[in-house]
């Protein structure tokens, strides 16, 4: 029996309000929900690494759902928050991971990375995805949203802009504002 994706929608919302309420319960329901979403979020963003992987989607779904309930909980207000939560959460578990491996290859040498090529299909070695982070954790937050939101997520300007409470303008803006600081900061040599 097929669910219909509207009240799906309420109840995600309905049931994050219990969340911040506190009834740990309640995101178990919301990690059942959006679980297909979440792996297919986690499918994309490992479709980046050149290198062979150490994570299948599922693992780095159940690694982001962890560090997001460990933290400082989770309070997002709608599914589309609750995606951008989750791709915050799996860019931190990549680079993890990407540290550890670099760790133990000692590489000295990184590769410069493009956003505006970037698609699925184009990959990020260790390396790249450091000097990604790096430079993401330099940026104005609110860009920093919109480029994982865009780049690690691959939400649409107008999912972007409702994860976040603002406009479809502004989103637009901010990504051209944050792909030109990026690239003067991956590029500056």
């Amino acid at each position: 029996m097929a669910s219909d994706p509207a009240s799906e929608l309420g109840e995600v919302t309905r049931l994050l309000r219990q969340v911040r309420d506190g009834d740990g319960a309640a995101i178990e329901t919301v990690l059942a929900i959006v679980y297909d979403d979440l792996r297919a979020l986690a499918r994309r963003q490992l479709r980046r690494e050149y290198q062979s992987r150490t994570l299948e989607p599922t693992a780095l779904v159940h690694e982001a759902y962890l560090k997001m309930v460990r933290g400082a909980g989770v309070d997002a207000v709608d599914r589309a928050h609750f995606l951008a939560l989750a791709a915050h959460a799996m860019r931190q578990v990549l680079v993890d991971h990407a540290r550890r491996r670099t760790a133990a290859k000692r590489e000295d040498a990184w590769k410069q990375v493009t956003l505006t090529d970037a698609g699925p299909e184009s990959g990020l070695d260790a390396g790249e995805l450091l000097a990604l982070d790096d430079a993401l954790e330099r940026l104005d937050p609110r860009q920093r949203q919109i480029v994982e939101c865009r780049f690690f997520a691959g939400m649409a300007d107008g999912e972007i802009a409702t994860a976040l409470g603002i406009t479809d303008r502004t989103v637009r803006r901010e990504w051209v504002k944050a792909r030109a600081w990026l690239n003067r900061a991956l590029y500056a040599e």
